[in-house]
């Protein structure tokens, strides 16, 4: 088992229960017993390309990254999703592809966009 650190810096307040319910109860499809992480992880990724057997995701986040106390990452960056983080299992309420990023890009979930 590994951990995996989620950060709450009072990212939560005035969002809908319903959005921060799913954020919370999201766990990588790899590792059941581990959370993708919460919303000071998350960074929209409303863009993706299949290259072969590879699914890149593109940041499409233009979210101010402080009051996440996130690093900053540009607008058109792209990440090759393993396929083992691709998360199918549940719908997405927030109408946003989410990628969850460790602090040195590890990819811990990447939730495709659609699907209420």
């Amino acid at each position: 088992m590994s951990v995996a650190s989620a950060r709450d810096f009072g990212q939560w307040e005035g969002t809908n229960p319903q959005i921060r319910e799913w954020f919370q109860a999201l766990m990588q499809p790899d590792n059941p017993a581990v959370s993708c992480c919460g919303e000071a992880d998350a960074y929209w990724a409303d863009s993706f390309e299949v290259d072969g057997d590879k699914y890149v995701a593109i940041i499409t986040d233009s979210r101010p990254d402080e009051p996440l106390r996130r690093k900053h990452i540009d607008v058109g960056t792209r990440f090759v999703i393993p396929n083992h983080k691709l998360k199918y299992d549940q719908s997405n309420p927030t109408g946003h592809g989410i990628i969850f990023l460790s602090r040195g890009d590890y990819v811990y979930c990447y939730v495709a966009p659609g699907g209420v």
